[in-house]
């Protein structure tokens, strides 16, 4: 047995524990955890905002992997810390749980709860540069992997206030160090609908582009934003209330619409934090809004049967609260804790929407009518949902018929083709490994369900023989333990119709089952474009883009070969290949190509899903036209 002492006992210090375990602070060293290093340097400008001291941020990408980010706020303090003998700067950004946000007196609210952002950006970082703009001076400081490279020193005189970082992330531990821009974009841009009155300006010198978000109207225009595909019944609903919380001040800011829709929408914030897994705070708002309508039926003699479901059947939400001292569930924040809020947005909710109600009688109306046609359809989806269970579907053990399984029972191995006709299906199942891989064929389009209610979902044979092929049900009765396959691929033509038939079944999967595509169980698959036999190998080679096929061209160019009469198969779909080519080139676990689906901005998702898949067509007609010019290889 080999020796085990004190000599095996490392103590990590100062910003060493950052870097040897970087996703327990950042939550991975993939692209979102790189893009989170940006908003953790941004949130901190965001709370200087939230306590008034701050109108403007300026986010500046210098290069793919060099962002600039400046505020106009208070600008860290750099004087000497009595603690630590050094600069309050070098402090901040050099040990973990430093700073401000500790101090009740110096942020009212901050999401900044366990104070490790600045100090472990900069750990991560192959170097950061720090310029704090105050009392007429220029401070500045630079530091390597969260070193300082020398003492904080004046650099120059300013009349400006704020706080200025530019920083590189470390290549020796991100996956890529490429910033994802476009994420990054719609997070700035839902923050600027959260702190109204502050101007967010996002500058990519890579393109040469500035971008302004800008919103006097904080939810209210963030509230016409996500349902800008939505038919809204009656108005739009806006409350905001300042409450005492413990003798320190607590605000409540809701917006909210009743849509034409079926799927109930929330997206909620605390201190600007995006709450994704919801909390107490979600809880209460879902109480008081059933305790409303419970009163105003109770008032006005309504008797019919309804559930609480039925009342929040087409609700889209914006929920959004400033607190001090929130408790979140884990460094992600994903989740808020604090057991009070639930009475506290219950009896607000309440209150408010109760005495909306009563003052707008036809508004009312409106709302208990579609109430009542909510109770009527879910009631017909649920003896839907009893026949396709006396029948075996959806949560029995009997699988559809078109279901080519795999002999494998691990879940975790193996992987459901939800494959685009028949003809495909049928190539599929053959050159598959029967092992791990099943085949499920759809035959043409799959039910709108942004369009539809559950009850004509449940009667479409195609749905129902996907979810009961996918084992989890849906809805309250959802389970993920009864997962069958870790993989879920879907495999279309590539062409306007198998893009199509993508955005059904997801939206399937968001506004139904959105659980597997939180876990990261949805994927796409990537048939290849183009064919030819290779000049130099003589063997078939494959490529998935023109630009792919184009950069093999020139190559052969530089080979003296002559590229005019090498024949270029141009692949319509998946029916044209064989067995042996789907396997190769689509389905080979060692050289195939996936996109993993995933929902980094809640708030762009559901947007887009509204406006593509939804009732409105003026709304879908403007996204096709802003973004047709983006659109490449379009086949007609």
């Amino acid at each position: 047995m080999s020796d085990y002492n004190a000599n095996n006992i490392r103590v990590l210090k100062g910003l060493e524990a950052v870097r040897v375990r970087p996703g327990m602070y950042i939550g991975s060293t993939s692209v979102v955890g790189l893009n989170h290093l940006v908003y953790e340097i941004v949130d901190n400008s965001f709370d200087e905002a939230l306590g008034g001291y701050c109108n403007e941020i300026n986010i500046t990408f210098e290069d793919k992997n060099l962002v600039r980010i400046k505020d106009n706020g208070r600008g860290i303090p750099v004087d000497i810390h009595p603690d630590t003998k050094r600069s309050a700067l070098e402090t901040v950004l050099c040990e973990l749980h430093a700073g401000g946000k500790f101090d009740k007196n110096s942020y009212k609210f901050s999401g900044g709860l366990h104070g490790v952002g600045a100090s472990v950006v900069n750990a991560l970082s192959e170097y950061m540069e720090v310029r704090v703009y105050k009392e007429g001076k220029i401070y500045f400081q630079k530091y390597e992997r969260g070193t300082p490279l020398g003492k904080v020193e004046i650099i120059g005189d300013t009349k400006e206030h704020g706080t200025e970082v530019l920083f590189k992330p470390d290549f020796q531990i991100f996956e890529t160090t490429d910033f994802d821009i476009k994420s990054i974009k719609e997070r700035l841009k839902e923050q600027a609908f959260l702190n109204s009155g502050v101007k967010v300006i996002l500058i990519n010198k890579l393109d040469d582009t500035k971008e302004e978000y800008f919103y006097e109207n904080g939810l209210k225009d963030f509230l016409g934003y996500i349902t800008e595909g939505d038919n809204i019944l009656g108005e739009k609903l806006y409350f905001e209330k300042t409450l005492k919380y413990k003798d320190l001040d607590l605000t409540i800011n809701v917006a909210s619409a009743w849509t034409t829709g079926y799927a109930e929408r929330m997206i909620s914030f605390v201190n600007n934090i995006h709450t994704v897994d919801g909390g107490t705070h979600e809880a209460g708002f879902k109480r008081g809004v059933i305790r409303a309508f419970d009163d105003y039926f109770s008032k006005n003699k309504i008797k019919e049967e309804y559930k609480s479901e039925d009342i929040r059947e087409g609700l889209v939400t914006i929920l959004s609260m400033k607190v001090p001292n929130p408790e979140f569930e884990g460094q992600t924040k994903a989740k808020l804790g604090n057991s009070d809020f639930i009475s506290l947005v219950s009896d607000m909710i309440y209150s408010e929407l109760g005495k909306y109600l009563e003052e707008h009688k036809d508004y009312a109306r409106q709302l208990t009518e579609k109430i009542m046609q909510a109770a009527k359809a879910r009631e017909a989806a649920r003896k839907a949902r009893e026949l396709v269970r006396r029948k075996g579907a959806l949560e029995g053990t009997t699988l559809p018929g078109k279901l080519a399984d795999c002999s494998s029972n691990n879940p975790a191995e193996c992987e459901l083709y939800v494959v685009e006709g028949d003809s495909a299906g049928g190539s599929a199942k053959q050159g598959r490994n029967r092992e791990t891989q099943a085949i499920l064929p759809l035959r043409g389009k799959i039910l709108n369900v942004e369009k539809a209610g559950l009850d004509r979902m449940l009667n479409s044979e195609a749905i129902k023989n996907l979810i009961t092929a996918i084992g989890t049900s849906f809805g309250d009765t959802f389970n993920i333990d009864k997962l069958r396959y870790h993989k879920i691929v879907i495999m279309t033509d590539a062409d306007v119709d198998g893009s199509h038939i993508q955005t059904l079944l997801l939206t399937l999967f968001y506004r139904y089952i959105k659980q597997l595509i939180i876990d990261g169980h949805i994927y796409i698959a990537q048939p290849p474009l183009f064919k030819l036999l290779d000049p130099l190998s003589k063997q078939s080679k494959y490529f998935y883009s023109e630009k792919e096929l184009d950069t093999f061209m020139n190559y052969l160019k530089t080979q003296n070969i002559e590229v005019e009469k090498i024949h270029v198969q141009r692949y319509k779909g998946l029916g044209e290949m064989n067995a042996d080519q789907l396997w190769e080139t689509t389905m080979d676990p060692k050289q195939r190509v996936f996109k993993k689906i995933n929902i980094n901005d809640a708030m762009e998702s559901d947007r887009l899903f509204s406006i593509l898949m939804g009732e409105k067509a003026d709304p879908r007609k403007a996204f096709i036209m802003d973004n047709a010019k983006d659109v490449k290889d379009l086949d007609i």
